[in-house]
């Protein structure tokens, strides 16, 4: 018979299933996106070209949801593990989930209008703001 977990419990292996099938989702994103713009790279000059800065977006953009959700993943695998305050659960947890959507977004983005590069920070600051709630609780849990 399954034990019973306590409500602080259940809800961090909520949080950690939530994170492990964003990866997943994130991978099957990948996969997809992959598959679409790898219909085009036969042709020599599609986007611009090899070393286009629109065609690298569109490559960092189908890249970056395996990067991230591979950070998604590890996150929920390490919730199942250490026991992180609630704050810093929550914080990354946000921080996580933002970067998921906003990189391949901003690559996207910037891609089509190459002064949208400047959207950026938003990811590489949800993506701090991930990795140093789990840092900081794992040092103080």
């Amino acid at each position: 018979m399954p034990r019973k977990l306590q409500p602080h419990a259940r809800k961090v292996v909520g949080t950690a299933n939530f994170h492990i099938f964003l990866g997943w989702l994130a991978v099957l994103l990948g996969v997809a996106s992959g598959a679409i713009v790898g219909l085009y790279f036969h042709a020599e000059t599609w986007a611009g070209g090899y070393s286009s800065f629109r065609r690298r977006m569109l490559r960092l953009g189908h890249v970056s949801f395996f990067g991230i959700g591979f950070l998604n993943f590890f996150f929920g695998l390490t919730l199942l593990e250490i026991g992180l305050p609630d704050q810093s659960v929550r914080v990354a947890s946000i921080g996580f989930l933002t970067a998921l959507f906003t990189m391949p977004a901003c690559c996207y983005l910037a891609a089509w209008r190459k002064s949208l590069r400047q959207l950026f920070p938003i990811p590489v600051l949800a993506v701090l703001a991930g990795v140093l709630p789990v840092l900081f609780g794992w040092a103080t849990a």
